[in-house]
This record gives C-alpha cells, sequence and structure tokens, in this order.
C-alpha cells in the first residue's frame, strides 16, 4: 500500500546486514528514511585533536545514562539468526537476561526466522566482551511481539523485573539499550509520553533516538527497573518509538515456568495466537453498527474508532471530464509474522465516481477500468493460496451492486484465511460507487461476517421526506 492513508507506519527494528536500513515488515510503511547515528556510550567516543571548542559547546553526557550502561553491559546480548547452511548472518536483534537465569527476553520478530523455518534457521548471541554461543527458542508471543529463549550463560542479576504494576510519569527519562544497526552496543535516553491508543495491544511511546538492531533490548527507568522491550519506530516521524509493556514479557516468562517441554514446531503455537487476535479484532470492529457517511446520493459504511483511522479527498480530473471522491479507513498497526507478512488487519474504502457529461457507454469502460478485479493480490505469493473468487449481481436494502468475493488461505497456518470484497453500483450511467474491504487473518466464519456486515451497510440515503434518493 502506497498511499499515507491506509498505510501502518511501524518500523520494525530488526537489522539486515548489508542494508541502509532494515526490510519492512510486509506491507507497512511508504517512507523509507536514513537512520541516524547511532547513539554510543560517552565513554568510547574518542577524542578529536583541535575540537576543543565544538565539544565545549556540547551539553555534558548524562551520568545517569553512563551509570546505566556500565552496570548493564555484562547483560546485553546481541542476538542473531543464521541461516545453517554456511552459517552466515540474516538479521539481527537485541534482548537482555533475566536476572541471574540463564533466560533472555527479546522481540518475537527477532527469532521469527527460526520460529516459522527452525530448519533453516538458527540462533546465535554474542555479549559485550565478545563472546558466543547458540540460542534456543523456548516461547514466543506474536501478538506482543515477545519472545523467549535460552542461552549458554547466567544473568548477573541486573535486570530487575517489577514486582508489581509500575506507574509511568509522562516526561519522566526512560534509557534504552541495545546494538544498532550492528555498529555496537549502545544506550540511548529519552522520555515516556504515555500509552498508544492507536494500537491494538497497549504500547509506550518513547520520545528517543532508537535504531535497527535495538529490537528486544531493555528499557529502563533511572532506578535500574524495566519499563519496557523495544519494538519499533514510526518511519514519518523524529524520535518516535515504541516500547512493549513489561508486564507482557512477565506473562511469557511465567508461561515459560509453567511448561514441561519445550515446542518441537512453533507454527501451531502462533496460528493459534492469530487466531486468537482475529477473534477479538472482529468482535471489536462489529460490537456496535458501522457508522454511515454520505457521498453523493449514496451512504457507504466505516470505522473511524482509536484502532482505525479514516481519511477523505475529492480530485477532479478535467482532462478526463469526470471526478472523484474517496473514504479510506485502515487499522494502523498489525501482527508481525515475518520479515514479509503482516496480518490481523482490516482496510476499508470508498471511491464515488460520477461524470454527468460522459456518453453512458464511455463512463461504463472508465468504471470498470477503475474497479481493479484483478488487484486482490499477487498470485505467486506462496505463504498464500491463489485468490478464489465468486462474483454475483446483488441487492441490498436499497442498492443493486456488482459484488466480487475472493478468498485467500493461509499455507503455514490452518483456518486463517485473506477476505477482500470489491463492489460498485449499478444503478447510474453517469456515476458509481465503488468499495472495497480487506480482512487479514480471520477465520472463514469472520471473513464472512465482517464482508456481509460491510456489504448490508451500502446503499443510497434517505431523502428529507423519507424515501431513497
Amino acid at each position: 500500500m502506497k498511499r499515507v492513508l491506509t498505510a501502518v507506519f511501524l518500523f520494525y527494528l530488526f537489522c539486515v546486514p548489508g542494508s541502509a536500513a532494515p526490510p519492512a515488515a510486509g506491507q507497512v510503511a511508504n517512507v523509507a528514511r536514513t537512520p541516524a547515528p547511532a547513539a554510543v556510550p560517552p565513554t568510547a567516543l574518542p577524542a578529536v585533536p583541535g575540537d576543543t571548542e565544538e565539544q565545549a559547546a556540547l551539553p555534558p553526557p548524562s551520568s545517569t545514562a553512563q551509570q546505566l550502561y556500565a552496570s548493564a553491559r555484562g547483560d546485553l546480548l546481541q542476538i542473531r539468526m543464521l541461516l545453517r547452511n554456511g552459517r552466515s548472518q540474516s538479521s539481527v536483534g537485541s534482548g537482555f537476561m533475566i536476572g541471574t537465569s540463564d533466560l533472555v527476553l527479546t522481540n518475537y520478530h527477532v527469532v521469527s526466522q527460526m520460529a516459522l523455518e527452525p530448519a533453516i534457521y538458527a540462533g546465535e548471541y554474542i555479549d559485550t566482551d565478545g563472546k558466543t554461543g547458540p540460542v534456543t527458542l523456548l516461547a514466543v508471543d506474536v501478538l506482543h511481539d515477545l519472545a523467549v529463549v535460552r542461552v549458554d550463560r547466567f544473568g548477573t542479576g541486573f535486570f530487575k523485573l517489577p514486582d508489581r504494576p509500575q506507574k509511568l510519569t509522562q516526561g519522566q527519562y526512560l534509557y534504552s539499550m541495545g546494538n544498532p544497526l550492528d555498529l555496537g552496543f549502545a544506550i540511548s535516553e529519552g522520555a515516556y509520553n504515555g500509552i498508544i491508543t492507536r494500537s491494538f495491544y497497549e504500547q509506550l511511546m518513547f520520545t528517543g533516538p532508537i535504531n535497527s538492531g535495538m529490537s528486544g533490548g531493555p528499557s529502563m527507568t533511572m532506578g535500574g527497573m524495566v519499563a519496557g522491550v523495544n519494538v519499533a519506530k514510526r518511519r514519518d516521524g523524529e524520535l518516535v518509538s515504541f516500547l512493549v509493556p513489561i508486564k507482557f514479557g512477565q506473562e511469557l516468562l511465567r508461561r515459560v515456568a509453567a511448561q514441561t517441554s519445550i515446542p518441537v514446531d512453533f507454527n501451531p503455537l502462533i496460528a493459534q495466537q492469530l487466531l486468537a487476535h482475529q477473534r477479538g479484532m472482529v468482535d471489536r470492529l462489529l460490537d456496535k453498527p458501522l457508522s454511515m457517511k454520505s457521498m453523493g446520493p449514496y451512504q457507504v459504511p466505516v470505522r473511524d474508532s482509536e484502532q482505525v483511522r479514516c481519511w477523505g479527498r475529492s480530485n477532479v480530473r478535467a482532462e478526463a471530464s469526470f471526478m472523484a471522491d474517496s473514504i479510506s479507513c485502515a487499522m494502523e498497526s498489525a501482527i508481525f509474522v515475518s520479515e514479509t507478512q503482516q496480518t490481523g488487519r482490516v482496510a476499508m474504502s470508498h471511491q464515488y465516481l460520477r461524470a454527468p457529461n460522459m456518453a453512458p457507454l464511455r463512463f461504463a469502460a472508465l468504471a470498470s477500468r477503475q474497479f481493479r478485479v484483478g488487484r486482490v493480490g499477487g498470485e505467486r505469493d506462496l505463504r498464500l493460496t491463489r485468490p478464489s473468487c465468486t462474483e454475483q449481481f446483488v441487492r441490498t436494502a436499497s442498492l443493486p451492486v456488482r459484488a466480487v468475493t475472493c478468498v485467500r488461505a493461509f499455507r503455514k497456518f490452518p483456518g486463517l484465511y485473506n477476505f477482500t470484497l470489491l463492489t460498485a453500483s449499478t444503478d447510474d450511467a453517469n456515476a458509481s460507487l465503488q468499495s472495497r474491504v480487506d480482512v487479514g487473518g480471520v477465520s472463514y466464519d469472520n471473513g464472512l461476517r465482517v464482508t456481509r456486515a460491510f456489504l448490508a451497510s451500502l446503499g443510497r440515503r434517505p431523502s428529507p421526506n423519507g424515501a431513497r434518493r
């Protein structure tokens, strides 16, 4: 998706060698930004002869950041994904030791390759002293983007997890650590700025410089208490980053403590978590009737909420003798599955075309070109089956429409599907209402629920005397 209207601007912070910016996950953002220089510990910066005046003008380094990094460095790790064939590096992220155990908390997206393709990828850690060792995946929480791995060493006990929920104050300092851009371990100082409500799951806003490769690293208070886990940043802003609240990490660690064996195959577990997400997503989407907007003589359904944002625009095509108004709504977050796939997302759009002075046959050809049935999805996408589409002419309560429904099944996760519904009104020779809804990663029944609710809400809007326009 190329338009700002429907893009998800989260940029996951793992890094792939050989690229200035790591690959965006699936359809996430439309603007690539060159990462800012990585923040490194002040003590690691070499003195440059002749720069005395410039150095004197710089603010003094934070003593709190220096002390935290010096105390924490022994329990910071870089987490690497390696191709088993050749042991070449595929991606890198960060993680941190939990207490004095051999457990490490990181992001799911840092270890997603070994979770999805264990026969192809293996994990390795590197600590701040250069020691390396194997990584064993124990548990994943795809919905909150967390994972727990085991390594062949123990923590010093520095990283403390709160015993009870922490109350953070907007503006208080937080300190994020990790290995940005595979350049070396670093600490970044920033501020906590509240809970993000546009994310389907709770996240914390961190206003500070964190970069690719810092995913999975800890973000701490001045007192050394872990507040969250680095996870993503906005690609269209400056210093707008996100943390997974540590309470979700604690829940995952409790699950690890309770499990009696390590899963052999994580794909069924990931499928279960994605199915749980889609149930909550669809229930929240349809817990009340869709909102109705007017577009000329038509009324169209939208959902504008904390999770779904809507945008509109009007375009007069003078050279083509037609006008087009559009409304687009989309969730601003999605569930990361792999570097090339995100799911668990809803988007809907409407376009009202009209050309009162155009010959009906010419307008019919124009409307047909705009309908774009062939743009449902790439048929060569091996993650999904080929689209299975049905077309029929139906009538809602007040509007005859051409409706095309396409369904694609997930190959790795049985029971999950992508649904697309395309509709075009057929009641006017010089106007056409064209609508689309996309629902990703849902059960078959829930895909039908969403598309039927969307279709049933389309119609002509009532005139002041109560008749349909």
